[in-house]
């Protein structure tokens, strides 16, 4: 495997490290909700009996014990455990909160531990909080991760990560028990910066297909076709040919299942507020701006836990109300 920034990883080096497993101390995650919990899972099949879970939710817990690991009483336990501590959580107040304080990490983990946020925040947090940890005298990586609740489950995650060649060297073989791709993308804060500019860029392509579609719609045009076209045509994109808006022209996609599962609104909304807020008086992004609160405009509709994709029903439910 070969990183953005040129770091090669040997495959062969990754499955020896997993075979090792007697040698790893054990690996705590904190946050095993939705996407924690396929995490999770895939944790105890390749580190069976070293995993530590903590959550705030009794349920999560519950789940995570049932795939193996150990359920820990409190951030503080969890920490004092373990030499790999990974955090999977909604926003940065609640990676924060975590990290910093009396019962935090940083007060209760060993030096020399290795922490790794895959919680999708903003990267001046992310900065901030490796610094914190260097001066515990630990490492931390922040590695946000595209792929979904599917992808957690299924281990096919894509890790997008920032820190050192040598922190994320020793993070790797557990970011690919989760997941198939890791990308070292800079310094600390990098791999939160790309993951807020690769969602930046999805919500305004899904904005545009839904918006291209539901206008051949209400021309005339079948969307099954169009899409056909677009996807042997210069609009093609993700949105169109692998997760399209539109319910029925695609099968195993959340538009076809009413818009359940999936990435959710609601979080689309919260990553594009916080790329809006890190991009404020260093670029000009007036789509960004627009999709922002197009998506703001659908959790007000009600759409908050729906896919995002769900743009497109509001969209064309809009169209309807036009043509009375």
């Amino acid at each position: 495997m070969k990183t953005a920034r040129g770091l090669k990883i040997n495959p062969s080096l990754i499955k020896s490290f997993l075979s090792q497993q007697a040698n790893v101390k054990n690996i705590g995650i904190i946050g095993v909700g939705n996407m924690g919990n396929g995490m999770v899972t895939n944790l105890c099949k390749h580190f069976p009996g070293q995993v530590s879970a903590f959550d705030v939710m009794a349920d999560n817990l519950v789940r995570a014990e049932e795939a193996g690991a150990f359920a820990e009483k409190s951030v503080a336990e969890l920490a004092s455990k373990c030499g790999t501590i990974i955090t999977m959580l909604p926003k940065g107040d609640h990676v924060c909160g975590v990290m910093r304080g009396s019962e935090g990490i940083l007060a209760n983990a060993a030096p020399g531990t290795l922490l790794i946020d895959a919680s999708t925040i903003d990267p001046l947090t992310s900065k901030e909080l490796s610094s914190d940890a260097l001066e515990a005298g630990m490492s931390m990586v922040d590695a946000p991760v595209s792929g979904g609740v599917n992808g957690a489950a299924g281990g096919t995650l894509t890790f997008m990560v920032g820190g050192t060649d040598d922190d994320i060297e020793r993070a790797t073989p557990f970011l690919m028990a989760m997941g198939k791709n890791v990308t070292h993308c800079g310094g600390a804060g990098t791999g939160s910066t790309t993951k807020l500019c690769n969602n930046l860029a999805l919500a305004i392509q899904m904005i545009g297909t839904s918006e291209a579609l539901t206008l051949g719609e209400s021309l005339g045009a079948d969307p099954a076709v169009l899409s056909a076209v677009m996807n042997t045509s210069t609009a093609r994109c993700w949105s169109s040919d692998t997760y399209n808006p539109v319910p029925g022209v695609m099968e195993g996609v959340p538009s076809s299942n009413d818009y359940k599962g999936g990435f959710a609104s609601a979080l689309m909304e919260k990553d594009l507020g916080l790329a809006m807020a890190a991009g404020e008086g260093k670029a000009y992004t007036p789509l960004g701006s627009y999709a922002h609160e197009m998506y703001g405009r659908l959790l007000e509709e009600g759409f908050s836990d729906s896919d995002f994709s769900v743009v497109y029903k509001y969209l064309k439910g809009r169209n309807a109300g036009m043509s009375k």
